[in-house]
Formats: structure tokens, C-alpha cells, sequence
């Protein structure tokens, strides 16, 4: 083992690499990964970190010594918004809940879900029309949101989901205000941001827990994850209170829509700038679908649509950057990592390292036809992390994409609005800026 320690970027005596990071987390991120390699040494404000650049390092970190990190501080202080869901809890609590989870998101069930998927993706297009302007990141929060709702909770909140998709917006900023500070006052402080929080998750918290005791009232067990929990006992005959369920409802309200919908709207986009791309695209859907509804047993034959939900995750993975704590000494690359260390991994920077993706700036799907997956480093393409808490929704977020664009591109083509400023968002996820604002046309 190494005794110095890894290379980094010289900081400020007290805010440490804070204000360059908090300047520009993408740009400096992937400045600090090529200019010093694969392990880094940072500090943000009093709190001292390592970044992982190398796939070998990441698997380390997320497999190999997995037992020796927790969730990162900056999660953490999700917990009064989340709770003590399938996101933030860990140990044996965390253990019990993903057994209790997984069964929702077994490969059958979730091509159950398909029909509704499109159903929603149909509902949606219903309201659209040619020459339109339409906020698309806005459009598929709502959408992805209800069939979130629908899937796993058996709840239309259609009648709400304008309300819970700005409520999450406003978490989203808040979490990325409060990252950014060197002094963090708890939540129960009345300072501005703290108040936008408070009541953001106070109208989620209605709608929740208004599913929550629907379902109580009625009893029957309809199949469904919120079924699942809600029938759920442990050894003790003890059944979950409606805190505990809706804290995993808030992370599953939450992380089950927001990949797809940061997925579709970065496509969208991507897609807007390369003609060649959208052909492709657009010459399969007409060969496997033939102007009908998408389904389940079409996916197989929608490869090229996969290649490019596989590709927009590469260049804009909604998870952008993961964190984890040691809670005991280890060794990371050859470097010691004391307690309280926390490592950095960002799938935005080694998405884009030129060692593992020739052109990685390049949007081009066609990278993924020829096996690439198989060829690459296990941890250089890592969209839903890895390790025992990889997503646990992963299977439904990839189907999902591949469907809502089927069924909408089939539709309508969009094209960005003129004018239109896209610039990425690093909050807990990577959002467009402002949204993304497209004109749309319908096709024949």
C-alpha cells in the first residue's frame, strides 16, 4: 500500500475544491480526472474525498470492498425528505426491504407493465399537436411519474402529477443548494431553502399517504409492490406502518420515474441534432411496427431503439455521480482510505474516457451493435451503478425508455425550439437547465 496520498488539485485553506466544484461539477469533475488520473485526492469544505476514474476502481469500491462503504454524506441528508427507504437505509433494514421489493421488479412482472406504459405514452400524445412548443423534460416527468404511479402503486394521479413533478423539482434544487455550502444547517432551520423543501415534501407527503390509506381502507391485495409492502410481515407478525410505507414509496415515487424521464428528454434531444440517427431510428419502428402500438414481445426486434436509450445514457447518464463512505479503513488502488473518506465515482467521466469509448463525445448508437458491452471493462458503463445496490429498478427503466420512445417517435419528430439553451443540471440527477423546450411535428 501507498503511504502518500493520491494526487489532486490544490484548494483553498477552508473551502478546500468547494467553489470550483460547486462552479462546474461536470467540467471540473472531468478536469481532475485527466489531469491527475485515475484516483484523486479532493476536498469540499471540511470533508475529504477521493474521485475513482478507472473501472477496475469503481468495481473495488462498489464489489470488491463494498462491505467497507455506506451511502455518502450528501444522501444522508435526504433522509427527512426520503426517509428510511430502499435509498438511504442500509444493514439488515436495507437487506429486508430489497427482499420485500424485488419481487416487483422480477423480468415477468415487469413486462406486465408494458401495456400500461404505452397506454400512458398514448394518453399523453393525445394533448399534443403539430407545431406545438413543449417543455419535453416536463412532458415526460408527468408521464413517466403516472406510470410509475399506475405499475407499482395501482394509483392513477394523473389529477396530480403537475403538482408532483414541481414538487420534485424543487426537492432536486434544494438537495443541490444545500450540497453546495460549507456550513449546512439541519432541515428544521426556517432558512429559504429549507422552507422550499419543507413544503415540496409535504405535497408529496399528501398524495402518498392518501394512496396509502385508499389502499388500507380496501384491503385487497392487488398484486402490486404497494400490495406487497402493505402485506409484508416480519418474523414477528409485524406489519409495516404507514411511515415506513411511505418512505419506500418516496423512493420508489421518485427514482422510478426520474431515470426515464431525464432518459427520454436527453434523447430527445440528442436525436434532434443528428438527422442520421433519427432516420435509423424511424426506419426500424416503421419495419417492426408498422404505425402500431408497441408491446412487450416487440423489443427484441427494436434493437437499434435500445442502442439509442443505451448510447443517451453514455453521454447523459441520469445518475452522474455515485458516493460512498468507508466506515473502516481500506485500501482503494493502492491508496489508504481513512474513515470518513468519501469516494467519488462519476459515470459522466468515465462515460466519456477516450481508453474505453473511441469519438466519446460522439453521440452514436451504433457503438453498442457489435458487442461492445461485452467487450468493455465491467465498471466503464455503469448507468444504474453496481455491486448488491445496483438499481433495483433497472430492468423497468431500460423497457420503459425503449417503449415511450417507440410509441412517441412513431408519432411526432421533435425538433429543438429556436433560441432554445441546453446546458446540464447536476443535481441528485442530471436534469436540462431549465428544460428542454422542442417543436413538434406530426408525422404522416
Amino acid at each position: 500500500m501507498r503511504t502518500k496520498s493520491p494526487p489532486g488539485p490544490k484548494g483553498h485553506w477552508l473551502s478546500g475544491n468547494l467553489p470550483e466544484f460547486r462552479r462546474d461539477r461536470l467540467g471540473f469533475l472531468t478536469h481532475c480526472a485527466r489531469a491527475y488520473g485515475d484516483i484523486v485526492k479532493l476536498r469540499l469544505g471540511p470533508r475529504r474525498m477521493i474521485l475513482v476514474n478507472h473501472p477496475d476502481l469503481v468495481e473495488e469500491v462498489l464489489v470488491t470492498r463494498n462491505r467497507h462503504f455506506i451511502k455518502h454524506f450528501a444522501l444522508r441528508m435526504t433522509q427527512t425528505t426520503l426517509g428510511n427507504g430502499l435509498l438511504t437505509s442500509e444493514g439488515e433494514f436495507w437487506r429486508r426491504q430489497r427482499r420485500l421489493a424485488q419481487p416487483a421488479f422480477h423480468r415477468d412482472r415487469i413486462a406486465g407493465y408494458a401495456a400500461v406504459m404505452v397506454e400512458y405514452a398514448e394518453r399523453m400524445l393525445a394533448g399534443w399537436a403539430d407545431g406545438q412548443v413543449r417543455d419535453v423534460h416536463d412532458d415526460m416527468m408527468r408521464v413517466t411519474l403516472e406510470v410509475v404511479a399506475k405499475t407499482l402503486f395501482d394509483a392513477d394521479i394523473s389529477g396530480d402529477s403537475a403538482d408532483a413533478s414541481a414538487a420534485m423539482e424543487t426537492l432536486m434544487r434544494c438537495f443541490t443548494a444545500r450540497v453546495g455550502r460549507i456550513i449546512r444547517l439541519p432541515e428544521r432551520f426556517p432558512t429559504p431553502v429549507n422552507l422550499r423543501l419543507r413544503r415540496a415534501a409535504r405535497r408529496l407527503d399528501q398524495i402518498l399517504f392518501r394512496i396509502i390509506a385508499e389502499r388500507r381502507a380496501g384491503g385487497e391485495d392487488r398484486g402490486d409492490l404497494l400490495s406487497m409492502l402493505l402485506h409484508a410481515q416480519d418474523e414477528d407478525d409485524v406489519r409495516m406502518t404507514d411511515h415506513q410505507l411511505r418512505d419506500e414509496a418516496m423512493t420508489l415515487f421518485m427514482a422510478g420515474h426520474e431515470t426515464t424521464a431525464n432518459t427520454l428528454t436527453w434523447a430527445w434531444y440528442l436525436l434532434s441534432q443528428d438527422p442520421e440517427v433519427e432516420a435509423r431510428l424511424h426506419a426500424e419502428l416503421a419495419e417492426v411496427l408498422g404505425g402500431r402500438a408497441p408491446g412487450v414481445a416487440d423489443l427484441p426486434r427494436l434493437a437499434y431503439t435500445e442502442h439509442v436509450v443505451t448510447e443517451t445514457l453514455r453521454l447523459y447518464p441520469t445518475v452522474w455521480l455515485l458516493g460512498r463512505e468507508a466506515i473502516e479503513p481500506c485500501e482503494v488502488g493502492g491508496y489508504r482510505v481513512p474513515v470518513g473518506t468519501t469516494v467519488y465515482m462519476s459515470q459522466w467521466v468515465v462515460h466519456r474516457d477516450p481508453r474505453f469509448f473511441d469519438d466519446p463525445e460522439v453521440y452514436h448508437p451504433d457503438r453498442w451493435a457489435d458487442g461492445l458491452a461485452q467487450r468493455l471493462p465491467r465498471y466503464a458503463y455503469f448507468p444504474f451503478g453496481g455491486g448488491p445496490r445496483i438499481c433495483i429498478g433497472n430492468g423497468f427503466a431500460m423497457m420503459e425508455s425503449v417503449l415511450l420512445l417507440a410509441t412517441i417517435a412513431q408519432r411526432f419528430r421533435l425538433a429543438l425550439a429556436p433560441g432554445a439553451m441546453i446546458k446540464p443540471l447536476p443535481t441528485m440527477t442530471l436534469r436540462p437547465d431549465g428544460g428542454i423546450k422542442m417543436v413538434l411535428a406530426q408525422r404522416c
